[in-house]
């Protein structure tokens, strides 16, 4: 058993916490967020997550789990704090912080895990530093990234396989001792160079993915053929696999990860950026073709990804931004954020824009609400309503022509 301190109880701190607690580890979550904090100590989670209301409860109530806003002296550090893009480049604010935050508490021995995502040689070349300050010796320095989806977190943080960079073979083994009591999925050991251009090769190789479907859609609408039986047809191809379409990437992970390995020979890295970051604004244009400026949108879902209330990096948010700015009224309604209910959303509306395949958005009774409605327009940029004819509607589809 290890005294396991982990920095940061958010989206993956606070589930690799549980899971650490659960298989034999006592576990401090530490958070600068002191709501976050005492819910966690009254064993009520600060996000939805699947089945992370059970384990929380049940970890915190046995004692194995306690949250603290300081560090605590401890075996091993593991820190899972944030680490946006600003301006094309990764802001380390928040890890140099944690880091800074957990020297005083330090011990010879020690041990400090890295899951939040960093550029390569950030362990090299600004974490080791940083430990080094503190005077102790032998702490070992790892870095292990996530790999885990929101709405699925613990599922795939025990199933997943999972990557362990380490400079040294004896630090390595120890970490993944540690991975071991909760991970099923294999374990690879490797560099900590390695496992850092890892965790930002996988986001951006499906960035770029997502990129050429958004530009098959845009082509497709040009051309006006069905971006979605192209897709599929073509996906019928032993060695063709198309992602999605849709109205921009959004998350923690594919909309940041990529700027941490651009830099302006990356020609494909930054293109598959622009295009992305583009949709919401590619979608906007659809809209300004069926309902003049001035008209309101009403924007079906905030979030992310389906069946999450994760907002983080939504090209929602960034739609709604630009619709704004082109002058058009905006309302909202995402059935795992709150706030209004849908009939009273779609109230006086002109245009709904599907914006996320949320399991509910299906089900709505478009008849119904298309009564509360003053023009009634459909743009579904998720082929949700799958190319569904609905007789009270105008709907477009995105990428259909």
């Amino acid at each position: 058993m290890e005294l396991i301190c982990v920095i940061g109880l958010g989206y993956i701190g606070l589930p690799t916490a549980c899971l650490l607690a659960d298989n034999g580890h006592k576990v401090v979550g530490v958070d600068i967020n002191k709501r976050v904090v005492d819910a966690v100590n009254k064993g009520i989670p600060p996000f939805a997550e699947a089945s992370l209301n059970e384990l929380l409860s049940k970890v915190v109530g046995s004692g194995k789990l306690t949250a603290s806003m300081e560090p605590v002296f401890s075996d091993v550090f593991l820190i899972a704090v944030p680490t946006p893009v600003c301006n094309r480049s990764a802001d380390l604010r928040c890890l140099i912080s944690a880091i800074e935050s957990i020297i005083p508490h330090l011990e010879d021995g020690n041990m400090v895990i890295v899951e939040s995502t960093v550029p390569p040689r950030t362990s090299e070349d600004i974490v080791v530093p940083l430990l080094n300050k503190s005077g102790k010796k032998d702490i070992g320095v790892v870095y292990c990234p996530e790999r885990a989806i929101p709405g699925n977190t613990l599922y795939e943080m025990v199933n997943n396989e999972r990557i362990i960079g380490s400079l040294n073979k004896k630090t390595g083994e120890r970490a993944n001792r540690i991975y071991r009591s909760f991970v099923k999925g294999e374990t690879h050991l490797t560099s900590i160079r390695t496992a850092e251009t890892v965790k930002l090769v996988e986001n951006t190789y499906r960035d770029v993915n997502i990129a050429i479907a958004n530009e098959f859609a845009m082509i497709s609408e040009d051309i006006g053929v069905d971006v979605w039986e192209v897709i599929e047809l073509a996906n019928k191809h032993p060695r063709v696999n198309i992602l999605r379409p849709g109205a921009g990437v959004g998350g923690h992970c594919i909309a940041v990860d990529p700027w941490f390995l651009s830099n302006p020979s990356t020609r494909m890295i930054n293109t598959t950026r622009e295009v992305n970051g583009y949709m919401p604004t590619y979608v906007m244009g659809l809209i300004k073709k069926i309902i003049p400026t001035g008209s309101t949108i009403t924007v079906f879902g905030l979030a992310y990804k389906p069946d999450v209330d994760d907002t983080r990096e939504s090209p929602s948010l960034k739609f709604i931004e630009i619709a704004e700015g082109w002058g058009y009224k905006i309302k909202t309604y995402d059935p795992y954020i709150g706030g209004c209910s849908v009939e009273e959303a779609v109230k006086d509306s002109d245009c709904i824009a599907i914006m996320v395949n949320h399991s509910y958005f299906k089900t709505v009774s478009y008849p119904n609400i298309s009564k509360l409605m003053r023009s009634k327009n459909i743009l579904d940029t998720q082929n949700c309503l799958y190319g569904r004819y609905l007789k009270e509607f105008n709907v477009i589809t995105l990428g259909v022509g």
